[in-house]
């Protein structure tokens, strides 16, 4: 019901643009709506609602805050925070935890204050960002990837395909690695490790020979950093033989990862790359090459926004483009499927798994973790909604695992790994489970008749009334109504039946 319940709320706020400095804050004198609209987007309304008062301030209130909005009358805040109050609020059974210490956990052995990381991109790249990111509460920051390579980036570098709302679903980019030089980058470990002792600095690395990773790890440990991280997995790179060239010859993963394992004493993480069939190969052969952890996944290459005009896809630099990096939440499917595969490997038991790729909600996070995640690293949604998303990834989480009576994170790493089958020859096919309809949500658009009859078995029509009537005959149970319906109306029953065998 999550995942409904949610989706519903979030439609309510489509026009919400979760601003800056929110207006809408600043016209209430009672409440900060702006911090409980984000909860909403960001599926944690249940801590939302238990934020707000006792006594409901919205209902005597003519609304200021809506008139104030950047798109007024666009968005319900009002209709949005009674929700909270009066369906929300009365349903909360698990109050608001008074610590945060059951998200508290760690990164091969180093103390983590929780989960959450920012990954190695843009955002921690400089001693600013990762000291902002660090007062908002973020664990730790895998710095961007230091190099010897002179790196000089192209622009415009980032492309995006947007949702109904113009949210980001899946975003492209064609970055590089850090723009600052080696010494640079260890100034800002310096200050970093100085100014901020427990939090924890994972430097992301990329060198050209043994030497280098080498070298840099090295230089990396001696200024400050927790751990490395071995970029094995950059899609971006100018020069042949690195990145992901390196991710996808096991042979070379082995090689650096033990050259890197020679010359430091701190962990060492091989990050590795989704452009393969299977990862486990390179994840075995970082494990021989004396890795402590693997963190998946980076982007995956992509093409996107060909113009029609140009006949150039995006981001288009002087009338060229290239294969760049897919990132966000679009690519956490395949993200999901890559942690499974890693975590259910008997061979790699015993390391530490850092999983990325599309988390923007805690319920994303949540995925991760029970498919063996133990940390968990994010970049796309912070650089579209920024470092302000920590609160409910925290927040989150926590009510889930106090509502499940976990006394820790840890417990619930890979709880979700046993359930799991690599293909489809497990599952049980002996009965029919039918879709339910909900008629006080159904609006009668027609949306299951038209998908059941196109892209399904013709079991459902339209009465007199326009609501949804299933023929039991033609019904197969596959679910597509309940996909489609925008009124979340369709549900599964808790009914089943035998599967009818064909002749």
């Amino acid at each position: 019901m999550i995942n409904s319940q949610c989706a519903i709320a979030r439609s309510d706020m489509i026009r919400c643009a979760l601003c800056a400095d929110a207006p809408c804050d600043a016209a209430c004198d009672r409440l900060n709506p702006a911090s409980l609209l984000r909860s909403v987007w960001f599926l944690n309304e249940q801590t939302a609602a238990q934020r707000l008062p006792d006594e409901n301030p919205c209902l005597t209130c003519d609304a200021p805050c809506e008139r104030a909005c950047v798109r007024a009358g666009e968005v319900p805040i009002r209709d949005l925070m009674n929700r909270l109050h009066y369906q929300v609020k009365p349903d909360c059974e698990t109050p608001l935890p008074a610590h945060e210490d059951r998200l508290r956990c760690d990164l091969c052995g180093i103390p983590l204050d929780n989960p959450f990381l920012l990954s190695s991109s843009v955002v921690a790249s400089t001693y600013d960002m990762c000291a902002r990111a660090f007062e908002a509460g973020w664990a730790g920051v895998c710095f961007k990837t230091i190099c010897s390579l002179d790196i000089h980036e192209a622009s415009p570098r980032f492309s995006a395909l947007t949702g109904s709302d113009g949210s980001i679903i899946g975003f492209k980019n064609i970055e590089q690695l850090s723009d600052h030089s080696v010494a640079e980058n260890m100034e800002i470990f310096r200050r970093l490790k100085q100014n901020y002792p427990g939090k924890f600095i994972l430097a992301s690395i990329m060198g050209r020979d043994e030497r280098e990773w080498g070298e840099l790890a090295r230089q990396c440990e001696e200024n400050g950093a927790d751990a490395v991280e071995l970029n094995f997995s950059c899609p971006n790179m100018a020069e042949g033989g690195l990145g992901s060239d390196i991710g996808q010859a096991p042979e070379l993963v082995e090689r650096f990862t033990a050259a890197a394992r020679r010359a430091c004493h701190i962990p060492v993480i091989a990050k590795l790359t989704p452009n393969v069939a299977v990862m486990s190969e390179a994840a075995e052969a970082a494990k021989r090459g004396g890795a402590d952890g693997i963190a998946a996944i980076n982007t995956i290459k992509s093409i996107v926004g060909i113009n029609p005009h140009t006949y150039v896809s995006a981001p288009a630099v002087h009338g060229h483009s290239a294969v760049g990096g897919y990132s966000g939440n679009a690519v956490k499917p395949i993200a999901l499927r890559f942690v499974a595969e890693l975590g259910k490997n008997p061979n790699l038991q015993g390391m530490h798994l850092s999983a990325m790729g599309g988390v923007e909600t805690w319920l994303d996070a949540l995925e991760f973790i029970l498919l063996g995640g133990g940390s968990i690293q994010v970049t796309t949604a912070v650089m579209q909604y920024g470092y302000r998303i920590i609160d409910d990834l925290k927040s989150g989480l926590n009510l889930y695992l106090a509502e499940k009576g976990f006394e820790s994170v840890k417990e619930a790493v890979g709880l979700g790994l046993d359930a799991l089958s690599p293909t489809t020859d497990t599952l049980e096919r002996d009965t029919v489970i039918y879709p339910q309809f909900i008629r006080e949500r159904c609006i009668g658009c027609g949306r299951c008749a038209i998908s059941c009859a196109d892209g399904g078995h013709q079991a459902i029509q339209l009465d007199e009334e326009r609501h949804p009537r299933l023929d039991g005959r033609k019904c197969v149970g596959c679910h597509l109504c309940v996909l489609v319906c925008p009124q979340r109306a369709i549900a599964p029953s808790k009914k089943r039946i035998a599967a009818r065998v064909k002749d």
